[in-house]
């Protein structure tokens, strides 16, 4: 089994860290310069800064906040919300981000996906699926605009597509899930994880160190995302890292 991930995600919404229950219901964490040099401290693996109205309002990810975030850390960091380009991806990834994730815009042009993995390689780009059970469907739907859009694809088909489109990475969020902190939905996870060849990372529920185990002990996810706990400190990276590497599963 390679290292899992713990990563704490910064959702950005006018230069403000935010959190909410299932997309809405946005509370204020904090200021995200802060908290990007708290996680790198604390032994995050990774950090993750979603600009999650860039995509609603159409502007442009926060090139500055992400110029000064990136100047706090040491580990790799992913960026999204906004990007609909590879004007963007470049103007994101010169800031100092390390990868960046597309959402709306891989649903809209999925040759993005293509066009930024040939330029930047496939380890630049991350592919966020926001998905929903949809009882019509009988399985998950992908949703697009910060949760707000129904899509046509099913979650499964349109993971192996990105696949197949060249993305390095997926970030699965649950949006049922999501904010609730009653564990991550397992059954999404395992399903996307078995489906692709690619890294995944489980995100959307995660209360508390016990959730982050069974992300990869029973979800087979390769890294887990979360906000709430550990902006609010409810827990923290090395306690949840502590305790799964008691379960047997090795950790960075």
């Amino acid at each position: 089994m390679l290292t899992k991930r713990i990563i704490p995600c910064l959702d950005v919404k006018e230069g403000r860290v935010v959190k909410g229950i299932q997309f809405v219901q946005l509370r204020d964490a904090g200021d995200p310069v802060e908290l990007a040099r708290f996680y790198d401290e604390q032994g995050a693996d990774e950090l993750v800064f979603l600009d999650i109205s860039a995509s609603v309002e159409g502007r442009k990810t926060m090139v500055g906040v992400v110029q000064s975030v990136a100047s706090e850390l040491a580990i790799p960091f992913t960026v999204g919300g906004g990007i609909n380009s590879l004007e963007d991806m470049k103007r994101i990834l010169r800031a100092g981000a390390d990868k960046v994730s597309l959402n709306t815009a891989a649903v809209n042009d999925p040759n993005l996906i293509t066009e930024g993995a040939k330029f930047f390689g496939s380890q630049c780009i991350v592919v966020a699926i926001d998905a929903k059970y949809d009882e019509e469907l009988g399985s998950w739907r992908v949703y697009t605009h910060g949760g707000r859009k129904p899509s046509e694809w099913e979650v499964i088909a349109w993971a192996k597509e990105v696949v197949k489109l060249g993305a390095g990475e997926i970030l699965l969020t649950s949006m049922d899930s999501d904010g609730e902190k009653k564990g991550f939905d397992l059954a999404l996870t395992k399903a996307v994880s078995e489906s692709v060849s690619i890294p995944v990372i489980a995100s959307g529920g995660a209360g508390n160190a016990e959730h982050f185990a069974e992300a990869f002990l029973d979800g087979k996810a390769d890294a887990a995302l979360a906000a709430s706990i550990f902006h609010y400190k409810e827990t923290s990276v090395s306690e949840v890292k502590a305790y799964i590497k008691e379960k047997g599963v090795p950790v960075r």
